[in-house]
């Protein structure tokens, strides 16, 4: 396999890389450049367990598809650029930052660990994630945590259209507005939205913000690096009507 190592970067004490930017204070960090590197053979060293490298930093990433897809280790991982479709899918470990836009799919199947975006995710942002957290600084589009199993997910800015559809486990944190039809068939998932929401899906209704809510959306809210005041939300979840079919919802359905 073609060398993926670009060059080796060495932070000084004030945790800052010449020329890259922040990484950990007197860390070394592997610089990947896909200009000249292949999606390919980054994925393969990022899953070699045997490489004790654990400090990483993409450039020139240009929208490729299913970089960093499928991490299992205790990585660090920055992206300096937008990524395309698929960013961090089926993440399981370590940490990854997108200095950038992401495209769809963005850290689909999601297991644990943390994927960060500082500005905006196409539709399907952390789609049927199971756990971690998931942070988009900027807006999700359509779909933002479809079928969600128990990932936390926070939006700084708005979510599109049929967010949380189908949503089982996990909470959704939405700083912004809610478009059409939030939490359309929503089981079990936690939904809160700062902003207006523009319609709610099937079976969704606001529900009363307890303390042991407020509580929660403060932990959520301080771990995606976010200052919003926790009473300023609104929680929306599941009726409980659709969960088996009844002949008098048909309409619903």
């Amino acid at each position: 396999m073609t060398a993926v190592v670009q060059s080796t970067a060495v932070a000084d004490p004030t945790g800052t890389v010449r020329g890259t930017g922040p990484v950990t204070a007197t860390s070394t960090a592997t610089v990947v450049d896909l200009a000249a590197t292949s999606v390919r053979e980054l994925n393969a060293a990022l899953h070699d367990q045997a490489d004790p490298t654990r400090n990483w930093i993409i450039t020139h990433p240009a929208g490729r598809h299913n970089i960093a897809v499928g991490i299992d280790r205790d990585v660090t991982l920055r992206v300096d650029g937008h990524v395309g479709y698929f960013f961090a899918g089926m993440h399981q470990k370590g940490e990854v930052t997108v200095h950038g836009n992401a495209g769809q799919g963005l850290a689909e199947n999601i297991m644990s660990g943390r994927v960060h975006v500082t500005g905006d995710a196409s539709q399907s942002a952390a789609a049927t994630g199971h756990g971690g957290l998931v942070v988009v600084e900027g807006n999700a589009s359509a779909r933002c945590g479809i079928s969600m199993k128990g990932v936390d997910i926070v939006v700084g800015g708005n979510v599109g259209h049929m967010s949380a559809f189908m949503a089982q486990a996990g909470r959704m944190v939405v700083c912004g507005d809610a478009g059409e039809n939030l939490g359309d068939s929503v089981y079990e998932a936690r939904l809160y939205v700062r902003g207006q929401v523009a319609s709610l899906g099937s079976d969704c209704v606001e529900k009363p913000m307890r303390q042991e809510h407020l509580a929660e959306l403060a932990e959520l809210l301080v771990s995606a690096g976010r200052d919003e005041d926790p009473a300023d939300f609104r929680r929306y979840g599941s009726a409980r009507t659709l969960y088996h079919f009844h002949s008098d919802n048909a309409d619903a359905y």
